[in-house]
């Protein structure tokens, strides 16, 4: 792989132990009071997201990512190391 972003392929990405041990007994959703939205358009699938969520609440999909709601305590850290601006933060509705 080149040096840089844009990722075009997500078996490039690095595995961490931690994506593995995501359970249902740590669903910290609740506590957000910010909801981290990604723009698909956007993004180049580089994956800094998903290796600096520090709950592994950004989990990669065949050829993107997706937010698992339940676990993201809406942080921010994706939206602030994505290069490409394509997670923005929204006030979260209860």
């Amino acid at each position: 792989m080149k040096k840089g972003y844009g990722t075009k392929n997500l078996d490039e990405l690095p595995l961490t132990a931690i994506s593995f041990m995501t359970t249902e007994t740590n669903q910290t959703g609740e506590w957000r009071s910010q909801r981290p939205i990604l723009d698909s358009e956007k993004c180049n699938r580089c994956g800094l997201c998903w290796m600096y969520c520090p709950d592994q609440a950004i989990r990669p999909q065949e050829n993107s990512f997706s937010i698992s709601y339940e676990y993201c305590k809406g942080c921010g850290i994706c939206a602030t190391e994505c290069p490409k601006g394509a997670i923005f933060l929204v006030a979260e509705e209860r």
